[in-house]
């Protein structure tokens, strides 16, 4: 019972040191995770998936296992219990940082500056700005900001749920090594393999719970049940595709269809088609809609702990 409340304080402490401070400008220990995984592929590095498999457990083990060093220290004191669960919780969302970066590109659009809004795409998402229009600009983002919400912070508050401090940091682990190596780039697509097929099995609990609040917490329900329904499994991605259709449906508008990364151009399929064509408002309902799910996650997260630990008892 005291581990529920433990959990439940620090990761609402978390959320709202989240919403009050956002990501620190320095020192942030998930760029500290980034180096050290950046250290250890430097070593690793074979093109193979075994070799890219001990990169995975090495640095996602290695991670879990200073969480779970950490929980055990302070095991005996409440308030320093709390305390590692609001910091741990703090260090791996991200939903200020995201909000902060799609309201940037936002007032950009809405002042005409599309060149500016261009330039600070790349710190979203992974598009050719060059390629996008401001209507193309606008959807990158609400794309991104759907995906992120479940990746940056409803995944981290049910793993968190799930398995305490290591399962925050355990799962912001995984998540940041498919970003750095999970991608189908000649370099990784062997090596980055098992970090990809692990970020795909440890955001599918938080992105179908994301698609749910969303449903739940948008504009329209029957909207984005059916968008999701109908749309989502056409999607590359198992755990964006669902996100992605739901917002889409419960914002009213469409996402999908032709982008490019890197140079290489991919056709994808078109969610919630009957929705109008994303606009710049639209970023900002998705950032209010964004914020709403992460709450509305953070006290899913807290009761399904709560429930399952009685029953366990």
């Amino acid at each position: 019972m005291r581990a529920d409340r433990d959990f439940a304080y620090g990761a609402a402490a978390g959320l709202l040191g989240d919403l009050l401070l956002g990501d620190p400008r320095r020192g942030h220990p998930v760029a500290a995770f980034g180096r050290v995984a950046g250290a250890v592929e430097k070593v690793l590095w074979r093109d193979h998936r075994g070799w890219g498999a001990l990169h995975t457990a090495v640095c996602a083990g290695g991670a879990v296992a200073v969480g779970a060093l950490a929980a055990r220290v302070v095991r005996t004191s409440p308030a320093a219990s709390v305390a590692l669960t609001g910091a741990a919780t703090w260090a791996v969302v991200g939903g200020t940082s995201l909000a902060r970066e799609a309201r940037g590109i936002g007032r950009a659009l809405e002042a005409g500056d599309v060149e500016g809004a261009r330039a600070r795409l790349p710190h979203l998402c992974g598009r050719d700005p060059q390629a996008l229009d401001a209507d193309g600009i606008a959807r990158a983002v609400v794309e991104s900001v759907a995906e992120n919400t479940s990746d940056a912070v409803v995944g981290a508050l049910v793993w968190g749920a799930v398995g305490g401090v290591p399962g925050l940091v355990g799962f912001r682990a995984v998540n940041t090594l498919d970003a750095m190596v999970g991608h189908k780039s000649p370099k990784y697509r062997r090596y980055g393999w098992a970090s990809a097929r692990l970020d795909d099995m440890a955001g599918w609990p938080g992105s179908r719970l994301t698609a749910v609040l969303a449903t739940v917490a948008g504009g329209d329900p029957r909207a984005a049940v059916r968008a999701w329904r109908t749309d989502a499994a056409q999607h590359p991605s198992p755990n964006a595709g669902p996100v992605e259709a739901s917002f889409a449906g419960a914002l009213g508008v469409r996402l999908g269809g032709t982008l490019s990364y890197g140079g290489r151009v991919e056709h994808r399929p078109v969610l919630n088609g009957a929705g109008r064509t994303v606009g710049t408002q639209d970023i900002e309902a998705a950032v209010r809609l964004s914020r709403r799910v992460g709450w509305l996650a953070l006290g899913v997260c807290v009761a399904a702990r709560r429930i399952v630990k009685g029953r366990t008892s």
